[in-house]
């Protein structure tokens, strides 16, 4: 799709949200086509850290919502509209969980507006990396509308509770200082410097080891659904997995000769 960009680099994939003239605004079959990136990218072990960004000084100003404050399109036959609203965001939720289910870590690489389901699209990235210029706000009290695309799920678990409230009850934009203050995102960088620093980390990762990051990742995710018994459980059964790996003997060798490790996925 020419909204959407993918592109591969030493095992990074990089996909690219290109629809300038909206600020990068999702619309329907791009809500599709984010979903079946998302899918292939999962099944494909060559890609190892995934990258997720806009073009043109923009990250993602939500869904395309044109046309929706149209009289004539609001008043046809209220149970169409009601079919096709719904058919409409179990495409955006359909993306949202092919998002959080990619075992690779994922980065959201952020400029200018990150807004909406945008936001929630960055917030639903495990590492979240804003230029100095960012702006985010879950904007959607603002067009009379309630949090979507996991941003009543992603939200409390990042900044808690009483922050999210305030977020979602006021819409209010607010710049990169105050989102990493909050705890939004991780690193807030100068404009010019922000490829370079998720190029490094990506790079990092990428060369990390898969199943023991995929693991990680999964646990991390699972944890506040969990007693500590049963987390402890999970660690228990992901290690004997990793013992089993290629890559964790892989560690074990490179320790004693002092040398990095080259992990394969295996």
């Amino acid at each position: 799709m020419e909204t959407l960009g993918v592109m591969r680099e030493d095992s990074v994939v990089t996909v690219t949200i290109n629809q300038p003239k909206k600020k990068n605004a999702i619309d329907s079959s791009m809500w599709n086509g984010l979903t079946e990136i998302f899918r292939e990218i999962a099944g494909n072990s060559a890609d190892r850290v995934v990258v997720i960004t806009g073009a043109s000084g923009d990250f993602c100003s939500g869904a395309d919502l044109s046309g929706r404050g149209d009289a004539t399109v609001r008043n046809e036959t209220a149970s169409r509209n009601d079919v096709h609203q719904l058919a409409a965001m179990r495409r955006v939720n359909e993306a949202c969980i092919a998002l959080h289910k990619l075992p690779q870590p994922t980065i959201a690489k952020v400029r200018g507006v990150a807004v909406g389901a945008g936001c929630n699209l960055a917030l639903g990235c495990d590492l979240v990396v804003a230029a100095d210029n960012s702006r985010f706000s879950e904007i959607f009290v603002r067009r009379g509308l309630s949090l979507d695309f996991g941003g009543s799920w992603v939200l409390p678990r990042r900044i808690g509770l009483h922050r999210a409230k305030e977020l979602a009850f006021f819409g209010e934009i607010i710049g990169a200082t105050d989102a990493y203050e909050m705890g939004l995102v991780n690193r807030v960088l100068p404009d010019d410097e922000l490829d370079a620093f998720v190029d490094q980390w990506a790079q990092k990762l990428a060369a990390g080891p898969p199943i023991a990051l995929a693991q990680t990742k999964q646990l991390l995710n699972n944890s506040l659904n969990l007693t500590l018994e049963q987390a402890l459980d999970d660690e228990a059964a992901a290690q004997t997995i990793n013992f089993s790996t290629n890559d964790t003997a892989e560690a074990m060798r490179a320790f004693t000769e002092k040398r990095d490790p080259k992990f394969t996925g295996r």
